[in-house]
């Protein structure tokens, strides 16, 4: 396994919240990630439409996750999402990451979640702090 898979791997083991969003890792290379789940009824808003924070969450994710795998730890610094479309119960979403910048002690990554159509529904920006500790020892 790659390392960049295991740090994913731990996180994800340790993650109670995306494990309950039902989260599934569909591809995972260094600083990207794709993600997918799917609408349950217990996440809908008293509009009948996924509340905002599912979107929010999956694409929270994504950050973490890919931000993470280039094997420093990384935390959010700044994140805003903008909702394009409604999204209902049974509805699939994956969440397509791309690094946008990565320097020294900030990453700038964009998701991208689209629903089974492929129609986005939602744009989420987010920026990490790279910490100076690694995941993993050079001898693990």
């Amino acid at each position: 396994m790659k390392t960049h898979e295991r740090i994913v791997d731990t996180m994800y083991s340790n993650d109670a919240f995306s494990q309950w969003l039902g989260i599934e890792r569909l591809e995972i290379s260094k600083g990207n990630c794709r993600l997918q789940m799917t609408v349950r009824k217990e996440m809908l808003n008293g509009f009948n439409i996924a509340h905002g924070g599912i979107t929010y969450s999956l694409a929270d994710s994504a950050l973490a996750f890919a931000a993470n795998t280039h094997g420093n730890k990384s935390l959010s610094l700044e994140t805003s999402i903008s909702h394009l479309a409604p999204v209902k119960e049974g509805d699939i979403l994956t969440a397509i990451t791309t690094e946008e910048s990565l320097t020294g002690e900030k990453g700038k990554y964009l998701i991208s979640i689209v629903n089974q159509e492929g129609k986005e529904v939602a744009s989420f920006k987010g920026m990490v702090h790279r910490s100076s500790k690694t995941w993993f020892s050079e001898n693990e």
